[in-house]
């Protein structure tokens, strides 16, 4: 697992075949092994190992993922997918790094300039088999 720096000392520990369904709030970090249904707050960092699961809403600082995610996440500074990692949902991060072999089925928004589009003129067409503007 790669490292953020922990917000806090204490940390939480979800272990392997262990499932909660529910609503977490959490000043530290957690590390999830199991599996998570339903809305986590955490101003810390999560990590999710690689047979940990979430589905949900998710808030935190951080987050560093190894296993499965699904649901809609926010975090405010730093998201990590490792190689074996997939993410389905909307997400919404300062910062993204996907290693390679992890999946992201969804959208995404960085920074101010997600909320931009960008637009082509009504006279352009793209060419789908070039991938260039016309």
């Amino acid at each position: 697992m790669k490292s953020i720096k922990e917000t806090g000392s204490a940390v939480n520990l979800i272990g392997k075949g262990t499932s909660i369904e529910g609503i977490i709030h959490s000043d530290s970090s957690i590390i999830v092994h199991g599996k998570l249904k339903g809305e986590i707050n955490c101003k810390g960092t999560i990590t999710v190992g690689a047979n940990g699961e979430i589905e949900g809403k998710i808030q935190a600082q951080n987050m560093i993922v190894g296993g499965h995610i699904s649901g809609t996440i926010k975090i405010a500074d730093k998201l990590v997918l490792e190689n074996k990692a997939s993410l389905k949902g909307e997400l919404k991060t300062s910062k993204l790094v996907i290693d390679e072999g992890a999946v992201f089925d969804g959208k995404s928004h960085m920074g101010e300039s997600s909320s931009k589009t960008i637009k082509l003129p009504l006279d352009e067409k793209l060419d789908e088999k070039q991938g260039e503007i016309v």
